[in-house]
C-alpha cells in the first residue's frame, strides 16, 4: 500500500468514536468525519485555541494500538507561538494544525467539546433522617491568663466539655496550627467543626454557620458529585463529568490490563480520577459561593476497581481468581492523603464498604437507597452500566452478583455508537406497516419525521437508542429471535451485506457526518451478549433464592432511567415481570452515597448489610454459562414472557392449550435463617 493510501486507527475519547483515518489528514477534519465535534471558531487559523486535544501515550491493548505524540505531525511555529503567547503549559495540541501520522488515542477535553457529553445522574428526592458526621458548635473559651498552664487546645477542650459535654476529643494538626490566631481573632469565641464526636477538624473565628459535604459516585464511565448542606440535607449543587480514566480503557478489565502493562499505569489512572474529583468539588463549591475549606465531609462510592484506584491501590489482584480485594471494610481517610485539594484538607473521606471482587461500594450504596433488605416482596435491582450489578431477594435473604455486560450499552462496540450527547439518537420506533424508522435525538423533542433532514443532524446512537432499535427490529420481524436479520424482510431500510445485512436507521442527509447511521449484524450480536450476561446473572440468583418470578424490577443507574422498560423486556434484558412493577430510580448509587453522607446510622447499616448479603461469583458458576447461552435469543430461548402479550412478534411465545400465554406457577417461598433485622450478620 502506498503511503498516500495508508490509514491509521484513531480513537476519540470520551465519546468512544473511532475509525480509520488516512495518513496526513488534519486531526480536526478526521474528528468531524467520525462525528466527533470539536470547537473551532477561527476556521483552522490556529488563533482561537478552542480545538485543543491531548494525545494519550502508550500501548492500548483493547484497541490494538500504540498511541504516541510522534504519531502527529510536529508542532508548527504558529502553534508553538500560540501556546507561548497564552502561557499554556501541558501537552496540548491544536487539532486544526496536527496531522495524523500513526495510530492514536485522543482525549478531547470538556472545554473543547462542541457537543458536551450528557451525564444523567441527578439526585432524587429522599426522606433521610439527618445525623451527619460533622457537627458545629459555637464555643466561648476562657482566655489564657498568666499563671494558667493550659495551652489554647486545652482551654478549647475544657470549653467543649463544659458547654456541650464533648469530652476526650482530639484535634487535627492543621486545625491546631491555626488555633491560637483563630481564637484571638474571634476574641475567644469560635465555631468548631467536630467529626463523629471524636476530632476537631476546623476552628473558625466568631460565630459561623454552614457545614457542607460531598457525596460522589465514581462510575466506570461517569462521575457525579452532590454538594449537600449537612444541616438541612438539601442538595445545593450537582456536578458531573465523564470519568477521565476512559482513555485508558472503557471497562474495568481494560483498566486493570493497562495498569498491568504500564509501570506508571496506576499512578496515571489515580492522578486522572483525583484531578477529576477536585474539578467537580471546585465547580460545585464555586456554583454556590463556597470555598474548598467549607466542604468538611465526603463520601465516595464506586465499583471495586474504581474503589482501589482512587485509594491508589493496585486492582490487579481483582482481575483474576480468587478476585481478592485489599479490603472489604469501609474506610475513613483524610482528604489530604488522597490528594483531594478542593475540599478541606482536614476532612475525613468515608469510603463505603465493598461486597466482593466485582461488587463494590456502589452496589452497597444502591442497597442503602432502595432497601431490598427491608422488603417482603422479591425484588430484583439491576444497576445497568459497563459492569452490571444485581441484587435479588428480600428481608429474609438477599443475594448479589456482577455480570460482565461490557460497554455496549454505553455506545461502545456499536458501529455508530456514542455516549449520550446532543445529536445522539435516543428513541426509535419502526412503523409496523412500512417497516421504516423514525427517531428522536438528544436535544430535540421532535421525531425525525416531524423535521427536515437538515434539522435532524444525528451524530450516532446512544445506549437507550440501541436498546430500542434492536427491540423494534425484533418486534417487526426484521430480526429473528436468534438475533440474525430476516433476509426476506420487505423493509426498504434493510439491505444485504457480506455480513448478512444491515438496517439503515438514518440516511446520510439526516446526519452531521454525511454518512448513514446503520445497525449491523455485529451490533445486534453485541447487544445479545450484553443482555444475556445481565439476564443470566439474574436467573442464577433466582435459582439460588428458590424463586422463578420476581415481584418488582428496579432499574438503577443513569442508563436504567432512560431506557424504555417495554423495549428492554422485549429483548429479554431482565426476567418477566408485570410492567407496572418495573420502574427506574435514577442514580441510586449516588443517592446511597448521599444517604451515607447525611446519616452515621446509615453508614453503620451499610457496613452490616455488605457483610449480610450473599455474593454469588458468576465467573466460577457453570450454571451461569448455561443460563447465558439460553438468554442469547430474543427475548429468551425457553423462558416465558406473559407480560409481553401483544408486544412480541406472532409465534415467538408458544400458547398454552387454552390459547393463553401464562407464566409458570411460582414456587413456594421458603423462609431462610439469617433474615435482616433479626440481629444476625
Amino acid at each position: 500500500m502506498s503511503k498516500s493510501l495508508q490509514k491509521h486507527l484513531v480513537i476519540f475519547q470520551p465519546s468512544g468514536r473511532r475509525g480509520e483515518v488516512p495518513e496526513g489528514a488534519v486531526l480536526l477534519d478526521a474528528a468531524r468525519d467520525l462525528g466527533v465535534e470539536i470547537e473551532s471558531i477561527c476556521a483552522g487559523q490556529q488563533t482561537c485555541g478552542k480545538c485543543k486535544i491531548l494525545v494519550e501515550e502508550g500501548n492500548f491493548q483493547k484497541y490494538g494500538v500504540q498511541s504516541s505524540y510522534d504519531h502527529l505531525s510536529p508542532e508548527s511555529e504558529s502553534e508553538r507561538d500560540y501556546w507561548e503567547r497564552r502561557h499554556i503549559d501541558g501537552d496540548y495540541r491544536l487539532s486544526c494544525a496536527a496531522q495524523v501520522q500513526g495510530s492514536l488515542v485522543i482525549t478531547v477535553p470538556e472545554e473543547s467539546q462542541a457537543r458536551k457529553q450528557i451525564v444523567r445522574k441527578s439526585a432524587t428526592e429522599r426522606v433521610i433522617e439527618l445525623d451527619p458526621a460533622i457537627r458545629q458548635y459555637y464555643v466561648n473559651v476562657t482566655p489564657s491568663t498568666l499563671g494558667d498552664e493550659r495551652g489554647d487546645w486545652e482551654l478549647l477542650q475544657a470549653a467543649l466539655g463544659d458547654q456541650f459535654g464533648l469530652n476526650g476529643l482530639r484535634i487535627d494538626l492543621p486545625a491546631l496550627q491555626a488555633l491560637q490566631d483563630t481564637q484571638r481573632t474571634g476574641k475567644w469565641g469560635v465555631t468548631v467543626s467536630v467529626w463523629d464526636d471524636q476530632e476537631v477538624i476546623r476552628v473558625q473565628p466568631g460565630y459561623a454557620e454552614g457545614a457542607y459535604g460531598l457525596a460522589v459516585d465514581i462510575g466506570t464511565t461517569t462521575v457525579v458529585a452532590h454538594l449537600c448542606d449537612l444541616r438541612t440535607g438539601a442538595v445545593l449543587a450537582t456536578e458531573s463529568m465523564m470519568n477521565p480514566q476512559v482513555p485508558f480503557g472503557e471497562d474495568i478489565l481494560s483498566r486493570i490490563s493497562y495498569i498491568q502493562s504500564h509501570e506508571d499505569g496506576l499512578a496515571r489512572l489515580n492522578a486522572a480520577i483525583v484531578e477529576g474529583l477536585n474539578k467537580l468539588a471546585k465547580r460545585a463549591a464555586r456554583s454556590v459561593g463556597l470555598s474548598p475549606d467549607d466542604i468538611t465531609d465526603a463520601v465516595l462510592v464506586g465499583n471495586t476497581v474504581m474503589h482501589h484506584i482512587v485509594l491508589n491501590i493496585s486492582p490487579v489482584h481483582i482481575g483474576g481468581a480468587p478476585f481478592t480485594l485489599a479490603t472489604y471494610d469501609p474506610l475513613d481517610v483524610k482528604a489530604r492523603d488522597l490528594d483531594l485539594t478542593a475540599i478541606n484538607r482536614c476532612a475525613w473521606v468515608h469510603v463505603m464498604p465493598c461486597e466482593a471482587g466485582y461488587v463494590g461500594a456502589d452496589n452497597v450504596a444502591v442497597l442503602l437507597a432502595e432497601e431490598p433488605h427491608q422488603q417482603d416482596e422479591i425484588v430484583l435491582v439491576i444497576d445497568i452500566g459497563t459492569n452490571g450489578e444485581i441484587l435479588l431477594g428480600n428481608r429474609e435473604h438477599l443475594l448479589s452478583a456482577s455480570s460482565p455486560t461490557g460497554p455496549a450499552f454505553e455506545g461502545a462496540q456499536i458501529s455508530h455508537g456514542m455516549r449520550a450527547a446532543p445529536g445522539a439518537i435516543e428513541r426509535v420506533l419502526i412503523d409496523p406497516k412500512t417497516l421504516t424508522p423514525r427517531f428522536r435525538v438528544i436535544g430535540d423533542q421532535r421525531w425525525s419525521d416531524e423535521m427536515s433532514p437538515q434539522e435532524i443532524q444525528a451524530a450516532g446512537i446512544c445506549g437507550s437508542g440501541i436498546i430500542e432499535v434492536v427491540a423494534e427490529l425484533f418486534a417487526r420481524g426484521i430480526v429473528l429471535p436468534n438475533g440474525k436479520f430476516n433476509t426476506e424482510t420487505p423493509s426498504p431500510n434493510f439491505r444485504p451485506t457480506q455480513q448478512v445485512g444491515e438496517y439503515v436507521l438514518a440516511s446520510a442527509d439526516q446526519t452531521s457526518t454525511g454518512h448513514e447511521i446503520v445497525i449491523t449484524q455485529l451490533d445486534i450480536r453485541a447487544v445479545q451478549l450484553a443482555k444475556a450476561a445481565l439476564y443470566a446473572g439474574a436467573k442464577l440468583l433466582m435459582a439460588r433464592r428458590g424463586v422463578d418470578w420476581v415481584d418488582r424490577v428496579i432499574l438503577a443507574g443513569a442508563f436504567g432511567s432512560y431506557i424504555s422498560k417495554e423495549h428492554a423486556m422485549l429483548i429479554g434484558l431482565f426476567p418477566d415481570c408485570d410492567l407496572e412493577n418495573v420502574y427506574a430510580v435514577g442514580n441510586a448509587a449516588g443517592d446511597g452515597a448521599r444517604i451515607a453522607l447525611l446519616s452515621r446510622a446509615k453508614r453503620r447499616e451499610a457496613r452490616q448489610a455488605a457483610r449480610w448479603v450473599d455474593y454469588v461469583e458468576t465467573a466460577v458458576e457453570m450454571e451461569f454459562q448455561n443460563q447465558f447461552v439460553a438468554a442469547i435469543n430474543f427475548p429468551h430461548t425457553s423462558d416465558s414472557f406473559p407480560n409481553l402479550d401483544g408486544l412480541l412478534p406472532i409465534g415467538v411465545l408458544e400458547p398454552s392449550t387454552d390459547g393463553r400465554r401464562r407464566r409458570r406457577a411460582p414456587k413456594a417461598r421458603a423462609r431462610v435463617r439469617g433474615a435482616w433485622g433479626t440481629g444476625s450478620e
